[in-house]
């Protein structure tokens, strides 16, 4: 590389970019501040080592990793990104815990519900079993009301409320 094409690395160490840099196709000129952050982090030493110990399918994802710590421990110098993954952690069993409780009432309601239907159901068998015994009962209820017939009419206490007063508006039959 030339003098006016030096990566952020060279320029920022005020050297020479050669042509074989390990630095130059991760810190471009364009990011100065990528190298800045990975320099005052891990130096210029080390992360030129730590590079060029890798094969070169794997430094692209090193120097962003490097310089995704490096970001991190200027912002946290004790936690770096570990605390950041510890924040997300907490917020997934946060999360987790709120989809369980919301899960248990959603559960509660369902059953509550199944409850509440199971015993309208049972007031209602209850209703048409009293019927039917006052109808078996009762000489005056009409024939062509059979026992099949009154069944099927879940109002039949109507019927069987004025069957057995005998009186309309105040009058007498």
């Amino acid at each position: 590389m030339s003098h006016s094409t030096r990566c952020a690395a060279c320029k920022s160490l005020r050297r020479r970019c050669p042509k074989d840099c390990a630095l130059a196709p991760y810190f471009p000129p364009t990011n100065p501040q990528r190298f800045a952050c990975v320099h005052k982090i891990f130096g210029a030493s080390n992360t030129t080592k730590m590079l060029e110990q890798l094969p070169l399918h794997l430094r692209a994802v090193a120097a962003d990793c490097m310089s995704f710590e490096a970001s991190s421990r200027v912002v946290d110098p004790v936690y770096g990104s570990v605390g950041i993954i510890s924040q997300l952690q907490e917020q997934i069993i946060e999360a987790q815990s709120e989809l369980v409780k919301t899960k248990s009432e959603i559960a509660f309601h369902k059953a509550q519900q199944q409850l509440q239907q199971q015993q309208l159901q049972q007031q209602q068998m209850q209703q048409l079993q009293m019927i039917h015994a006052i109808a078996q009962e009762d000489e005056d209820w009409p024939s062509w009301f059979s026992s099949s017939q009154q069944d099927s009419f879940p109002n039949v206490k109507l019927f069987e409320d004025y069957n057995y007063s005998n009186t309309f508006c105040g009058f007498e039959f």
